[in-house]
């Protein structure tokens, strides 16, 4: 027998239980949309991710203590020396720490960092309205404050922030500028956090002391001029910071440059990307295991059909063929019934959202390829038991079977 004679009888066989094979059917379809949508969620949020970083530039190294270590905003100033760092363009530090903001009957809670005014130009940031600190809030201390648009928008709704006073830990802060949202949701994005004088932060907010007196940070953001200058300038950075601080053994800071922080990231959600497939692939075990059932069935019901072809003259390997072409077909037909509702579904849940959490998703060929070739092995493997369970009876046998 051909194969396209093969897969005409595997067809017409099918369509006599229709019921049936479409349950079956449903199985794979389930299973290879699950598979496609999670992970074209998975990386819709990685390119989101990926995206907020880069945006913020790639030619940016972060100084950060380590051990028992300590940074000082001396540290950060003496980092833009153009004779012993040439390579770096801007030094921003910054203290972190975690307050409650109220403007009226309204709170939230936020991260608040104290900053200087080279911050919003070394992190690549846009100010949607007012303005950004400057250098007098930073030399008197004063009680100012630039919001996120998330925080903005849980303290004062639509209306503009600006010119109004929120309260950080009972203390009056007055509202002079305003973030252009980052499209972030969680913490760590600047659209949940809220920016004050760095001196402020320290002697309001920190606490934290040093012996020489001088300010303690908990970050220094360093800005490269040119991206092809990162290993040089990580080498300048940390010859500057073991003279600052006397070090002849080992470092008590670390450099990390945000180019190594977002190959960091990649590597962790690819593998998160895998992890949703394969829970999603489950779906697709459990369709091929609803074919393997429909075909032990077909088995039994048509027995006596497979003794009187074999009497006729077909050969053990014309009834496997058949039966293999049958469950391939449901497989097959499935997967691409489900590659085409897992195009729909990704498209259907991008941009919307689910509580605080907007679903970014990012379709790829790749995973409908995946899906197919995934679908079509395990039609195949599960179809196999029971193809060769019919090559193997008897005619004899099975014409005598009622």
């Amino acid at each position: 027998m051909s194969p396209i004679q093969t897969i005409k009888t595997a067809i017409a066989s099918l369509g006599a239980n229709k019921l049936r094979a479409g349950l079956a059917l449903l199985g794979i379809v389930i299973g290879v949309t699950a598979v496609i949508t999670l992970m074209s969620i998975g990386r819709g949020t990685t390119e989101q991710i990926t995206g907020i970083i880069q945006g913020l530039g790639t030619n940016l190294l972060f100084v950060q203590p380590e051990g028992d270590g300590q940074l000082t905003l001396g540290d950060a100033n003496a980092l833009v020396d153009p004779v012993y760092a040439p390579t770096v363009l801007a030094s921003a530090p910054e203290i972190r720490t975690f307050a409650t903001l109220v403007a009226g009957r309204d709170n939230t809670n936020a991260q608040v960092v104290g900053v200087t005014p080279v911050y919003l130009t070394a992190r690549n940031l846009d100010l949607a309205s007012g303005m950004f600190i400057k250098s007098q809030h930073v030399d008197n201390r004063d009680e100012v404050i630039v919001l996120g648009s998330n925080v903005a928008e849980q303290l004062f709704q639509n209306r503009d922030p600006v010119g109004e006073y929120v309260r950080v830990n009972a203390r009056r802060y007055r509202v002079i500028g305003l973030l252009e949202s980052q499209g972030g949701g969680g913490f760590g994005t600047f659209d949940t956090q809220v920016l004050i004088p760095i001196t402020t932060a320290y002697y309001r907010l920190s606490g934290e002391r040093t012996l020489t007196g001088d300010v303690a940070v908990n970050l220094i953001n360093v800005q490269v001029r040119d991206l092809e200058d990162i290993d040089r300038s990580i080498e300048e950075t940390s010859g500057v910071l073991r003279l600052r601080h006397r070090i002849t053994e080992e470092d008590d800071f670390t450099v990390i440059s945000q180019q190594s922080t977002i190959e960091t990231l990649e590597e962790t959600t690819n593998t998160l990307v895998v992890f949703l497939g394969i829970i999603a692939g489950i779906s697709l075990l459990v369709g091929g295991i609803g074919i393997m059932n429909i075909m032990l069935v077909s088995v039994t019901e048509r027995t006596r059909e497979i003794g009187i072809r074999k009497a006729m003259g077909a050969k053990r390997r014309d009834i496997l063929f058949q039966f293999v072409a049958e469950a391939t077909v449901l497989s097959i037909g499935g997967g691409l019934l489900g590659a085409a509702f897992g195009y729909w579904m990704t498209n259907a849940v991008d941009g919307q959202t689910l509580g605080t959490q907007t679903f970014n998703t990012s379709f790829s060929n790749e995973f409908a390829a995946l899906a197919l070739i995934v679908s079509a092995g395990i039609g195949l493997f599960f179809g196999i038991y029971p193809a060769v369970r019919a090559s193997r009876l008897h005619p004899i046998d099975a014409l005598r079977y009622e």
